[in-house]
């Protein structure tokens, strides 16, 4: 772990910092999350969500940042986009298709 200390003025700014950090990406890691992450680039990252909390930046604002520096796939929970209908439309077709091809199978 790093020995960084990050420093909020209220509990709240601290609780959001923990959450957002567990939202994002680490844009280095393959899967891990920011809070998971001890990379250079995590390390500039969190403080960096650290100054815009205390810059007053709401959740949203954040990670419109951080998802336009590092892309839609630094989120885990990426926003309903054109870009994004097949990831969260895709596990629905594929259900709905598997129901059809085992009703149709069986029929025959």
């Amino acid at each position: 772990m790093s020995g960084v200390v990050y420093e909020f003025d209220n509990e709240t700014d601290e609780i959001r910092f923990n959450n957002l950090i567990k939202e994002i990406r680490c844009p280095k890691c393959t899967s891990g999350s920011l809070s998971s992450s001890n990379a250079p680039i995590s390390e500039d990252l969190k403080l960096k969500i650290v100054e815009m909390i205390k810059q007053g930046k709401s959740d949203a604002e954040i990670k419109d940042y951080v998802s336009e520096r590092f892309g839609k796939e630094s989120l885990y929970d990426p926003e309903l986009s054109q870009e994004t209908y097949l990831l969260w439309f895709g596990p629905l077709i594929f259900i709905i298709g598997a129901f059809i091809i085992f009703f149709f199978r069986r029929k025959t």
